[in-house]
């Protein structure tokens, strides 16, 4: 078992896979980059007993960075091996460290990793609140200003503030123009709902929301320069994109957080965020 590319009924398969194992589950296996990447065509690892039954995704190391997979097994195919089978063949494919995603953080995958000497090394709070109820006006420091993306215009500058808001962070923080372009060419990407923070022609940090097709609104991510900080722009950020959702009608709004970002997760409880769900992250060293 290798990776490849796959081909477009190769694709079809495994989306239909996924789909499966989101309704048998209550959570969606993969995440939005996988998704993204899978439908435009990219690379995988795939078990195929009568068709498709299994489906990995590999990010190769980068960076100084581990690679990180994620993987899925059909729910009529499951307790045969193939998860253990598929969870073997990214580790070989890595050649290296690997940290692997369980979305949901699901008891089997928790057993599956334990089995394999995978030890859990991140958590990922998913987060909701109803829309509606109290929520505070934003207010900007002297001098800065909240505007709208502009598609064409703001990418690589917004790359850059991405860049260095998410230093430390292992996905988000390497995000290149491609990913950009994904997402603009997704059905739910609307720069009226995508805000920047600058100040003399400078951006310092940036709110980008998210509509779902459930109708549900989602705190996509929200950045602020480190040269930036402590001017409140990620609270005004935030209260910005949240009363855009609010307007635009959706019933909750949900994001994701990283559980070692107490900063961050105590701003979310602050505004009215719960913890919903957890995704967890396992790694190896060889």
């Amino acid at each position: 078992m290798s990776e490849a590319r796959l081909a477009e009924s190769e694709i079809a398969e495994v989306v239909a896979l996924v789909e499966a194992a989101t309704a048998a589950d209550g959570v969606v296996p993969l995440s939005e980059h996988a998704l993204l990447r899978l439908r435009g065509g990219g690379h995988g690892l795939t078990i195929d007993a009568g068709g498709i039954v299994a489906y990995g995704h590999l990010d190769p190391a980068a960076d100084g960075e581990s690679a990180s997979a994620e993987l899925v097994v059909h729910p009529g195919h499951r307790r045969r091996g193939h998860g253990r089978a598929l969870l073997r063949a990214l580790r070989d494919e890595a050649g290296g460290p690997l940290r692997v995603w369980a979305h949901g953080d699901l008891p089997a995958a928790a057993a599956l990793a334990g089995s394999e000497g995978l030890r859990r090394v991140r958590a990922l709070f998913q987060m909701h609140r109803p829309a509606a109820g109290p929520l505070p006006e934003p207010a900007v420091a002297e001098g800065v200003r909240l505007r709208a993306f502009v598609p064409g215009q703001d990418e690589e500058a917004w790359l850059e503030v991405n860049r260095r808001a998410f230093a430390d962070h292992p996905e988000q923080g390497s995000w290149t123009i491609e990913d950009v372009r994904l997402r603009e060419g997704e059905s739910w990407f609307d720069p009226a709902g995508f805000f920047l923070a600058e100040r003399g022609g400078r951006l310092l940090g940036f709110h980008w929301t998210k509509i779902h097709p459930d109708g549900a609104g989602e705190v996509y991510v929200v950045g602020v320069d480190p040269d930036a900080q402590g001017l409140g722009l990620g609270r005004a950020l935030t209260l910005a994109g949240l009363h855009h959702l609010r307007e635009r009608g959706v019933p909750r709004i949900m994001l994701y957080v990283d559980e070692s970002n107490v900063s961050a997760v105590r701003l979310y409880e602050s505004l009215g965020f719960t913890r919903y769900a957890v995704d967890v992250m396992y790694g190896t060293e060889s």
